[in-house]
């Protein structure tokens, strides 16, 4: 697991979302279906 975290962490900042923007992206994730039918992906947005 160490070898997977970078040493140089100055140049990156924390950004905080508002609860609203994690809501909304929380429940795009959950409606977005993505089927494979015949080999082929088709992205489905069940809203």
């Amino acid at each position: 697991m160490k070898k997977i975290y970078t040493k140089h962490t100055e140049n990156c900042a924390l950004v905080k979302a508002r609860p609203h923007t994690v809501a909304y992206l929380l429940n795009y994730s959950n409606s977005l279906k993505i089927p494979e039918i015949r080999g082929i992906k088709f992205g489905i947005n069940l809203n």
